[in-house]
């Protein structure tokens, strides 16, 4: 007789599990997002691009954070935005932030970025997050980021050509180890732009494909 198949865990009961057990390093008392969130060679010239960008509108975005994490990163952009809405799935991560991190333009808020609402905005911002989710939950991501104006979307993807958005169960890894990796506008996404921007690209040692940034306008 077959065993019947273990659904997965919903993405929340992940995430959750990945902080609570230190899964992307760091200390066992805190929150760490990844060496791909501290490592200075890879977020220094993530933030310059993005900062340029943002000074470029003369500090008058709305920008939401979709996926904000420790907010190592976040964390240097609010001053060059209206306000920064950063929001992440794990509740317990949002009241750390919200005890870490106060200024009058910040807001932070507990969302299933699939599932929930999302604020209103400018532009959004997707640091290597869509690479954890199935393609089933991007597919309700971009419905909804359609609203925005401008995507700036981070996504690590090999070096060499490959197949665009193979299919993963959302969870800590990503679709690198299949030889892909996302591309909105390719299928199934299609998402429509009218411009886009590659701000940064980093190739990552030891063969480990590369970083890639680029800034969407929609309309």
């Amino acid at each position: 007789m077959t065993k019947p198949q273990k659904k997965p865990w919903p993405t929340k009961d992940v995430m959750n599990q990945i902080y609570e057990m230190n899964l992307w390093g760091g200390k066992e008392s805190d929150f760490y997002s990844g060496i791909g969130s501290h490592d200075p060679k890879i977020i220094n010239p993530y933030l310059d691009a993005v900062i340029t960008f943002l000074n470029s509108h003369n500090k008058s975005l709305v920008v939401c954070d979709l996926g904000c994490g420790d907010f190592n990163i976040g964390k240097h952009l609010t001053k060059y935005s209206k306000k920064y809405i950063a929001a992440d799935i794990v509740e317990n991560l949002i009241n750390r932030n919200k005890t870490l991190y106060k200024e009058d333009n910040l807001a932070f808020y507990c969302l299933d970025i699939a599932n929930d609402d999302l604020p209103s905005g400018d532009c959004v911002i997707l640091r290597q997050i869509l690479q954890h989710l199935s393609n089933k939950e991007i597919e309700k991501v971009i419905k909804k980021i359609v609203v925005y104006k401008y995507v700036i979307l981070t996504e690590h993807v090999p070096l060499e050509s490959f197949i665009p958005n193979k299919d993963i169960i959302s969870g800590q890894g990503i679709r690198i180890k299949q030889k892909s990796g996302v591309s909105l506008l390719e299928a199934p996404f299609n998402l429509k732009i009218k411009a886009e921007k590659k701000l940064y690209e980093q190739i990552l040692e030891h063969n480990k494909g590369q970083i890639v940034t680029t800034l969407y306008q929609l309309f």
